[in-house]
């Protein structure tokens, strides 16, 4: 069967697939710890569900304008301004079927074929097949594991040719839970303006932050100065603990916005319309949303503390980076491959059919060396998440 140029290389979600697996044996009859999906555990806040429902009692569920109803995008608007300190255009909000949505509007729009794309790594997987999508050519950097992969102007400057057109940067970052200071992030802006290149900032987990009360920083938080073009993309799914109502946006010059939202008016056209109604009471209601998010990141924050705490006492030989933010562990195994044990992969592998845990490969994230460990769980699936994955260890 012969098939496009435009998808021979796309693959399948690697974190969504270990997640399907996992829930598949557990429907077998299985015992099994599923860490491995990027969502929280908690329910969407009542206070968000109710307006929902009274959104549809009230009819509202026709379509809307592609780019998003406007009493929404400029509530997201008003939302961004508390970061920035400043008035934000909300004509350059574009409200998105979740934030793969408006990542694939940015690389589509911007990048093409010759086009290099500069991906920060670990990196999300989605990251680079979106920019193969577009047919442009991704370019992992990595940062040094002793700065938790960070990386600085040096490794960046290091990768870029005369065919680099952006940089995509993800704080706090998944996986590894990594985050960029202000003043890193001010460099890297600096530097991706003085180049020229697009700034693609993912900031999805950005209220999910260790060092609470104050969400991690972002690009808005930065001068005016130190921003060339850019585009930031955040949603509702992390913070309002919303995933299955994929609502996303992102935010940028509104003449790019424009591009988005005719692109989008060809493809989904707009997003449910009572996601929306939902998103308008999130970014509306900000005193329920911010005690919302405190709550949550409370327990994020006491399981991080958990977990990372029994692997010092269970697994002292195991490197991680320590998370300052999101909800993941990430882990090297490096060191506990055998003979049929060769990569993050196999172990992953052998770890879910000997113990039932479900986990997912450093492969999916650009080095099958590390494995990445979801925290958003009840605390004791962690506690017997961990020891499992410590009697894999012991075994090896």
């Amino acid at each position: 069967m012969r098939f496009s140029a435009n998808i021979q290389e796309l693959k399948p979600s690697a974190t969504i697939a270990v997640s399907t697996l996992a829930k598949k044996l557990a429907a077998e009859g299985r015992d099994i710890l599923n860490l491995s999906a990027g969502e929280p555990d908690f329910d969407t806040p009542r206070f968000i569900a109710d307006a929902a429902v009274e959104g549809i009692r009230a009819g509202r569920t026709r379509y809307t304008p592609p780019a998003g109803i406007p009493e929404l995008r400029q509530a997201i608007a008003r939302h961004l301004e508390t970061r920035a300190g400043r008035p934000m255009d909300w004509n350059g909000v574009v409200v998105s079927a979740g934030v793969k949505q408006a990542l694939f509007n940015a690389f589509f729009s911007l990048f093409g074929p010759g086009d290099e794309v500069l991906v920060a790594a670990p990196y999300w997987t989605t990251y680079p097949d979106l920019i193969r999508i577009a047919r442009a050519r991704p370019v992992e950097v990595f940062g040094a594991e002793a700065r938790s992969f960070k990386v600085t102007v040096d490794e960046l400057e290091a990768a870029v040719t005369e065919r680099t057109r952006g940089l995509v940067l993800n704080s706090p970052c998944n996986p590894t839970g990594a985050v960029y200071t202000r003043d890193e992030l001010d460099a890297i802006a600096r530097w991706a303006k003085s180049r020229g290149l697009w700034l693609i900032s993912d900031e999805i987990y950005r209220n999910i932050h260790h060092a609470a009360p104050a969400p991690a920083p972002g690009l808005l938080d930065l001068d005016e100065d130190a921003l060339g073009p850019f585009v930031l993309v955040d949603g509702a799914s992390k913070s309002y603990a919303m995933t299955g109502w994929r609502l996303g946006f992102s935010y940028c010059a509104p003449a790019l916005a424009a591009k988005f939202t005719a692109l989008q008016s060809q493809i989904t056209s707009n997003t449910t319309t009572v996601s929306q109604v939902a998103g308008l009471e999130a970014y509306s209601n900000t005193e329920a949303a911010e005690a919302s998010i405190r709550e949550m990141v409370r327990a994020f924050t006491r399981r991080r503390d958990l977990v990372t705490r029994r692997f010092r006492e269970w697994m002292p030989g195991v490197p991680f980076v320590e998370p300052e933010g999101a909800f993941y562990l990430y882990f090297r195994v490096d060191g506990l491959f055998t003979g049929e044990v060769t990569d993050a992969t196999g172990w992953c592998s052998a770890l879910l059919e000997e113990h039932g845990v479900a986990l997912v490969p450093g492969a999916a994230f650009g080095d099958d060396r590390w494995v990445r460990m979801s925290y958003a769980a009840a605390d004791e699936v962690l506690e017997e998440a961990v020891r499992r994955i410590a009697a894999m260890a012991t075994c090896t």
